[in-house]
């Protein structure tokens, strides 16, 4: 069977085929052994060719696998295609939780946490933290299961698709629990970046919104769980004031998409995205990038992005700023300590964002910023290594190479950043 298949936003069209639908594991690996080469296809939510490949696309949307719930190891397996969204509303009917989500609940659980894709929060690890065991499909076509105790576990997790096809991914969970979400509007910067780590912790998730001009910032969201309390706004928001309707992250844009506002508190899994399942994801036609720097160089780096608001703001729908707590995984843009996020939603401008693109970088550089693996970017910014942003990045590739010899799994966006 072939497709003509795109990227979500249609940012990249895919040249690898034929492209399968599994719906067995069984199946899964057949098509791997009978293969030269091999690319796995989640929710297709990246804006390159990182899922690509010159030869067979395997899809994931079919995979027929049972989410299981263990209540005393407090985890879950779940099919490597499931949705986020899905998956959450099964454990929220089961009294479980996931203890974040990302922005969009409409991406695939294996391609999220292949790229170190991740929700908001000073104590909120990213989506890939949470990964307990994987199943994979390896080179040869046989299936692999690694445990939590695995020593290879950590470098195996944000692997970007060059270790094998995933099958199931086995993640922690927490009891349900629910989460108020309110919107303040034009937050001076001032305040902003003077009471920036008061801020970003003054509620379970918080968000900052902004196209980088003016004297405030345009929106703030916070999330907070009502089991720890709603916050109300201190010192660190002092200038803003609440928003009088519900908001869209984008000017202009419908905010029905979003999930609801106003303080109301709700199922987590219904406040932690800032969109509703049933909604086309974020504003559809767009690109984005993101840059995660440690979390002691975030006013800075946002300092030196507010600098460059004459190339980026032309550009721009809007950015978002948010924290993410630090892991262990080799690959993941938080390993080794806190993070935050700087995201650009860009209009749908390719040429024009990657020529801005290595200007950004550059401004990044000193901060040691790490690039989303599933958006765009152009390098490790100028006068840095893979090796420089990532401690573990030899053991990455010597793991890559050492399950998959002959390059099964590997595609040009492996090669192009050195891993393979």
């Amino acid at each position: 069977m072939t497709d003509t298949l795109t990227t979500w936003a249609g940012s990249h069209t895919f040249r690898g085929g034929p492209v399968v639908r599994p719906t067995t594991v069984e199946e899964v690996a057949a098509v791997v052994a009978g293969a030269r080469h091999v690319r796995a296809l989640g929710s297709r939510h990246s804006f390159h060719d990182l899922a690509d490949g010159p030869g067979t696309l395997v899809a994931l949307d079919r995979l027929d696998v049972p989410t299981t719930v263990d209540p005393d190891a407090r985890t879950v397996t779940v099919g490597a295609g499931v949705r986020y969204g899905e998956l959450a509303r099964d454990l929220h009917a089961q009294g479980w939780a996931l203890h974040t989500m990302a922005s969009l609940p409409h991406i695939a659980v294996a391609g999220t946490v292949a790229t170190a894709t991740h929700g908001s929060g000073d104590r909120a690890s990213n989506l890939s933290a949470a990964v307990r065991g994987l199943e994979v499909v390896g080179a040869d076509g046989t299936v692999r299961t690694l445990e939590a105790d695995d020593p290879e576990l950590a470098g195996s997790v944000v692997a970007l698709g060059g270790l094998g096809v995933v099958t199931r991914v086995t993640l922690a969970v927490e009891p349900t629990f629910d989460v108020a979400q309110e919107v303040l509007v034009d937050l001076p910067w001032s305040t902003a970046l003077e009471r920036f780590d008061d801020l970003m912790g003054s509620a379970w998730s918080v968000s900052l919104f902004t196209d980088w001009t003016g004297d405030a910032v345009q929106q703030v969201w916070r999330k907070h769980r009502v089991d720890a309390g709603v916050r109300a706004p201190g010192p660190e928001l002092a200038g803003a004031r609440p928003a009088d309707r519900p908001m869209h992250p984008v000017p202009g844009q419908d905010p029905a998409a979003c999930t609801e506002q106003g303080g109301v508190p709700g199922p987590w899994h219904e406040r932690l995205p800032h969109f509703r399942l049933e909604f086309t994801p974020s504003a559809g036609a767009e690109l984005q990038s993101e840059w995660l720097v440690p979390r002691e160089h975030a006013v800075a780096a946002i300092e030196a992005l507010r600098g460059l608001r004459d190339l980026v703001t032309p550009l721009l729908l809007v950015s978002e700023i948010r924290s993410i707590a630090g892991d262990d995984l080799w690959l993941s843009t938080a390993h080794g300590g806190d993070r935050v996020g700087l995201h650009f939603t860009w209009k749908p401008l390719r040429a024009e964002v990657d020529a801005a693109l290595p200007v950004i970088e550059e401004a990044l550089a000193p901060f040691a910023a790490r690039p989303h693996w599933g958006k765009l970017f152009s390098g490790p910014g100028t006068g840095r290594t893979w090796q420089d942003l990532y401690p573990r990045w030899d053991d990455a590739r010597a793991l890559l190479e050492r399950h998959d010899p002959e390059g099964r799994f590997a595609n040009d966006f492996l090669r192009r950043v050195g891993l393979r």
